[in-house]
């Protein structure tokens, strides 16, 4: 499977967590590594895949709901 989505995705979900004050440990390539053992993965540039230690939790089409969806878990 091609995973096709842009720098500026990537840039802007790093930005939209900044803003939410949720913490990116780390990046490797189209995953971004988060606390908690959450991880994003970015499917393409308007989908979004939150995992928790491996497994799909939910699909996100919205930045923003998604990082609701990561506060709200705290």
């Amino acid at each position: 499977m091609v995973h096709s989505f842009s720098s500026d995705t990537q840039a802007f979900l790093r930005y939209v967590l900044d803003f939410f004050n949720i913490t990116v440990l780390r990046e490797e390539e189209r995953f971004i590594y988060l606390e908690k053992g959450y991880c994003i993965e970015i499917e393409n540039d308007q989908l979004f895949k939150l995992l928790s230690e491996g497994s799909v939790i939910a699909p996100f089409n919205d930045v923003e709901e998604l990082c609701d969806f990561i506060r709200s878990s705290d």
